[in-house]
């Protein structure tokens, strides 16, 4: 009889040889990667290799056509799409709800009745620096606020893996290194397995434990290496840069 020591360690998420075909076209071609728990998994690589579609297949949202996918022990997509929290690129706030609101509606989707969800939310707003800005409209937030207030959004329900999709992608530069300190600072003090995809090297050596390469369309793993170093890092770090470089050299070749 297997004991509990020595049952195999179920990682919070697992692809092995994901493939995803649209048509004649290839997406994405026997990718395999392991994200251990409370860590966070960066996926860089140019436009059109199949990142996205990546970050849909494992929130459930689409099924490979081979390989398989696993997600907090559940195979199935809708036991992913339960143990997913995703969030987009573009925040996607509803203009017509003040940030509370727009924060709160992850729970009301939960079944949560609006007050109760309001009551949850709103104690955060100080810990994400949104204090005082509980009855603003979105149109009333700067970006980086917009952003904080849909990363509050995907937290509240508690899902236990986050997909992150090009988070700060829309911002400028000064924001958004702003936002890549606050993120890691976050993360640290809610801590989640993440997987993040991004365009940015410097973003993806700053914010992860580990980085994966894609290629271009089949988008196929490259490179694929730990980011071994303490928090909070510096981007002038010579370890961070010479890791830069490695992303860097894998996604020219």
């Amino acid at each position: 009889m297997q004991t509990e020591a020595e049952a195999p360690t179920v990682e919070p998420l697992s692809l092995e040889g994901v493939t995803r075909r649209f048509g004649s076209v290839t997406a994405l071609d026997g990718v395999g990667l392991q994200v251990r728990a409370h860590h966070v998994m960066a996926i860089v690589g140019p436009s059109g290799c199949g990142k996205s579609t990546l970050l849909e297949l494992v929130a459930g949202l689409q099924e490979p056509d081979a390989g398989a996918l696993s997600v907090a022990g559940a195979r199935g997509a809708a036991a992913r799409r339960a143990a997913c929290a995703y969030m987009p690129q573009r925040d996607l706030l509803l203009p017509w709800r003040d940030a509370l609101g727009n924060a709160a509606l992850a729970l009301e989707c939960e079944g949560v009745p609006r007050r109760e969800a309001r009551r949850r939310a709103e104690p955060l707003f100080e810990r994400f620096g949104l204090a005082d800005f509980e009855r603003s409209r979105p149109d009333e937030l700067s970006g980086g606020m917009r952003q904080r207030v849909s990363f509050l959004r995907t937290l509240l329900p508690g899902r236990p893996v986050l997909l992150l999709d090009e988070p700060f992608g829309a911002l400028d530069a000064i924001t958004r290194l702003d936002m890549q300190e606050w993120l890691a600072g976050a993360l640290m003090d809610e801590p989640r397995t993440v997987l993040l995809v991004t365009h940015d090297v410097d973003e993806a050596v700053y914010l992860a434990d580990r980085v994966a390469v894609l290629s271009p369309r089949p988008g196929r793993v490259v490179d694929d290496f730990e980011v071994d170093l303490p928090r909070p890092r510096s981007v002038t770090d010579p370890a961070l840069v010479e890791l830069k470089a490695r992303a860097l050299e894998a996604l020219r070749a």
